[in-house]
């Protein structure tokens, strides 16, 4: 079993994808911090107890990684398509155990440290739908971070194959559903001021 770790918002610009999120859900972000091994930077917001959201862009003063970064952020077609605007592309399942699963890498950003797979190219699993898996040696941020009153509600995930999605998220604890449509990925969080959609699907 796994559970849901945190949704990834992915930006052309930290700032750009901060002001996108607070001005969705009304309360400001969290400093993140700087991911040397891929060149990014993120900030983060607490969705209760069990799970957070990232804002993630590329790190302009940071070398290149030498390896694709994560999230397909130097692919073409997520670059065209963070040019309209931040978007919600992908999520993390919090596990027990790694063990037997590919192209795991340890990683360490301030005084958090976690194992997460990555495949090699920087692709996410089903164009973002099938969930990255991390393992945390540390505190997760969801445990950490100020509670924002934010929770979520539901991801929905949505693609032409529901049921190949539904098999690989079988076993994940969380409000996940899967939907029969175009590709899509959406959250929707309880906020203050009521419920509020973050992605592609409405």
């Amino acid at each position: 079993m796994s559970t849901i770790d945190h949704l990834v918002v992915a930006a052309a610009t930290l700032d750009e994808g901060s002001r996108w999120v607070e001005e969705r859900l009304g309360t400001p972000l969290e400093p993140g911090g700087r991911h040397e091994a891929f060149g990014t930077h993120n900030r983060l917001l607490s969705l209760g107890p069990d799970h957070y959201l990232e804002v993630i862009a590329v790190d302009p003063e940071a070398p290149h990684p030498g390896r694709p970064r994560w999230f397909e952020l130097d692919t073409e077609a997520m670059r065209a398509r963070l040019a309209d605007g931040p978007a919600l592309v992908h999520w993390v399942v919090r596990v027990e155990s790694l063990a037997g699963e590919a192209d795991v890498l340890e990683l360490r950003r301030g005084p958090n440290e976690w194992a997460l797979t990555v495949p090699h190219d920087g692709r996410m699993p089903l164009g973002g739908l099938a969930p990255s898996r991390i393992l945390w040696h540390t505190p997760p941020p969801s445990t950490l971070l100020p509670d924002s009153g934010i929770r979520l509600l539901e991801l929905r995930l949505s693609t032409p194959e529901p049921e190949a999605v539904r098999e690989t998220v079988r076993a994940v604890r969380g409000p996940v559903v899967v939907l029969d449509g175009p590709h899509g990925l959406a959250a929707t969080l309880l906020t203050g001021g009521g419920p509020v959609v973050v992605g592609d699907l409405q």
